[in-house]
């Protein structure tokens, strides 16, 4: 299966200048968690921010959850002091470096040149450290192949879209809702560019954030769409939409246990005890390879998920 990786069904977003969010973060049900040191935190307040996320990812107990910080872009002055000072101290204790408003490969590549020199400085294993690329403009969507492919170290591509809607004019202030004067959806052809783009160089994509934050049933919606594509996951504002995201991005039960039974199903039915069949039918549906490849993609949400099955597969007598 394609992009197999960390969970991140919820991705929260907490300032690094609040130190009671980092606390409180440690103890939420996301998946990942990314502390914040852009848009969230006042340029006077970064240099203290910093501290407090080292101190948090050191002392703190995340308790499996993935750790990221999210640096400054590199259009600022701030880029490289966050980077080094995160890294060089707490780099044993960060899963991966979340570099917004992307724009080409070299950006990408300067990142990882910076954390191999750091992790090569203090001995720690070097590669290990992921990047995930924000996509927040026209100029990183139409280099999102490059980036994606820039480093090995990417894991992730991700929909900014708060910062991509101002950058190419769009009339609303409403952040991932639908768009009344429009007749459909005005973020379908981007989430389609960054999904196929992370799909090709197998990466995990993830959907951006929901604005209105006590409005629980709208992001359910608005995270169903990109789901439905076949986003691994959605960011998180709020402690209230963390349950809504890790619904909406793990596998219904139903559609869990038919995948398993499909994966079960299909490995008897190719064996030699099972008759080196390649298309059978289970139940009244007709399953063949093609079959086994889409049960894969849901087998692996669900285990990803924590899941449990319900049903098991019975070979049939002779």
């Amino acid at each position: 299966m394609a992009a197999v990786g960390r969970p991140r069904r919820s991705c929260l977003a907490v300032p690094g200048s609040s130190v009671k969010m980092l606390g409180k973060a440690q103890g939420l049900p996301a998946d990942q968690v990314f502390l914040d040191l852009e848009d969230a935190v006042a340029p006077l307040a970064k240099p203290d921010a910093r501290k407090n996320i080292v101190a948090a990812l050191n002392e703190g107990d995340w308790a499996g959850k993935t750790r990221v910080v999210r640096v400054n872009d590199l259009t600022t002055p701030w880029t490289y002091r966050d980077v080094i000072e995160v890294v060089e101290g707490a780099g044993a204790n960060l899963d991966c470096i979340m570099l917004p408003k992307v724009q080409n490969a070299a950006q990408v590549q300067w990142l990882d040149l910076t954390l191999t020199q750091i992790e090569k400085t203090l001995g720690l294993e070097v590669g290990r450290i992921g990047i995930e690329a924000q996509i927040e403009n026209a100029a990183g969507l139409v280099n999102v192949d490059a980036i994606a492919a820039a480093s090995p170290r990417v894991e992730t591509i991700i929909f900014g879209p708060a910062d991509f809607m101002a950058s190419i004019n769009m009339k609303s202030l409403v952040v991932g809702a639908l768009i009344p004067d429009y007749p459909g959806d005005p973020y379908h052809y981007i989430l389609m560019r960054i999904l196929m783009a992370a799909r090709m160089h197998d990466k995990q994509a993830i959907d951006g954030p929901f604005l209105q934050i006590r409005d629980v049933d709208a992001f359910r919606e608005v995270a169903k769409r990109s789901a439905a594509l076949g986003f691994d996951g959605k960011w998180v504002l709020h402690p209230g939409q963390i349950d809504a995201a890790n619904e909406v991005y793990s596998p219904a039960q139903a559609d869990y246990d038919h995948a398993e039974l499909i994966l079960d199903a299909y490995e008897h039915y190719t064996s030699e005890a099972g008759g080196k069949l390649g298309a059978v039918m289970l139940g009244d549906e007709m399953i063949d390879e093609a079959s086994r490849k889409m049960a894969l993609v849901i087998a692996a949400k669900g285990r990803a998920a924590g899941m449990t099955r319900t049903s098991t597969f019975t070979p049939p007598s002779e």
